[in-house]
């Protein structure tokens, strides 16, 4: 009986312990990933600005909010455009990841719009929201380019990879001047996709502990969490969307992109890539995930 209690007395310090531990930490660890900078994308020998790859841009602030700008690139093509992209990067990462993509894009004759998110690369913002106010930020950038008088915009599509992606069929739900999606390796919600990052981080089951993160979290940034949902938003969405994933994406599971897939109406593709990780999409299908994004927008951005 003794080494019962002893044994009970032990696993409620340690719940008690983790519990105060991801109280106060928890929440910086959500609203505030780390910035990657250009020394980052350097070290794996990545072009960190749009004239390392010849492509010509503007350098513009968007002003999304009272005292909250987004820093972003703008590549034109050739006026008129066949319409413009609006790039979103992941968590962590910066416009700089949208280089490679812009390149793409822009030899075919698309602008490209590469907007830093919300407290990530240069932009301002003391929190990440994972789409909660970041879906407006896009529209702020739409306006944005609208209001180019020397801009023939066209078409507006979005492309947007892992919380971008997320953030891109947010964005879609309440524009209606956004036509197309692509959404590489998407999360379904907010709650399902932490709890993902929870059990791998620190292997613990317990749902009151994402419970108690999340609302903390809520109160620090004033938002709410249940309504970071992409599943929602897709069930109503009438604009074609593509969904890629790899088959072996270690931090978010494919199967979110299947969820999304089957719970959106028509028009819509999924394009599952065999052996492909997180970030390795393009690496690994090669010249079809070109061919297959470009036939993509070049349908529904005419």
């Amino acid at each position: 009986m003794t080494l019962l209690l002893a044994l009970l007395t032990a696993l409620f310090l340690f719940l008690l312990s983790v519990t105060l531990i991801l109280f106060i930490v928890g929440p910086s660890l959500l609203l505030r990933p780390r910035r990657r900078t250009a020394e980052f994308y350097r070290a794996l020998g990545l072009p960190v600005n749009p004239t390392e790859l010849d492509l010509p841009y503007e350098e513009i602030n968007v002003m999304v909010a009272p005292g909250l700008k987004l820093n972003c690139w703008l590549i034109k093509a050739a006026q008129p455009a066949r319409g413009t992209i609006v790039y979103l990067h992941g968590v962590a990462d910066c416009k700089i990841d949208g280089l490679r993509l812009s390149k793409l894009l822009h030899a075919e004759h698309y602008n490209v719009m590469l907007p830093d998110a919300r407290n990530h690369g240069e932009s301002d913002g003391e929190f990440c929201t994972f789409g909660y106010f970041e879906k407006h930020d896009v529209l702020k950038v739409i306006d944005y380019l609208r209001s180019r008088s020397d801009l023939s915009a066209g078409k507006f599509g979005v492309f947007g990879t892992s919380m971008g992606a997320a953030v891109a069929l947010q964005a879609a739900a309440i524009d209606p001047r956004i036509e197309a999606v692509v959404a590489e390796n998407s999360f379904a919600t907010l709650r399902s996709i932490f709890d993902d990052y929870q059990k791998r981080m620190i292997q613990l089951p317990f749902h009151y502990l994402r419970n108690i993160v999340i609302k903390r979290s809520e109160q620090i940034a004033g938002f709410r969490a249940n309504d970071v949902s992409p599943l929602d938003c897709v069930k109503d969405l009438r604009i074609p969307v593509m969904f890629i994933y790899g088959t072996e994406d270690h931090l978010i599971s494919c199967h979110y992109s299947v969820v999304l897939y089957e719970a959106k109406p028509a028009p819509k593709d999924l394009f599952a890539i065999p052996g492909a990780k997180h970030n390795d999409t393009w690496k690994v299908a090669g010249k079809l995930y070109e061919e297959k994004l470009l036939a993509f927008f070049g349908t529904h951005l005419r």
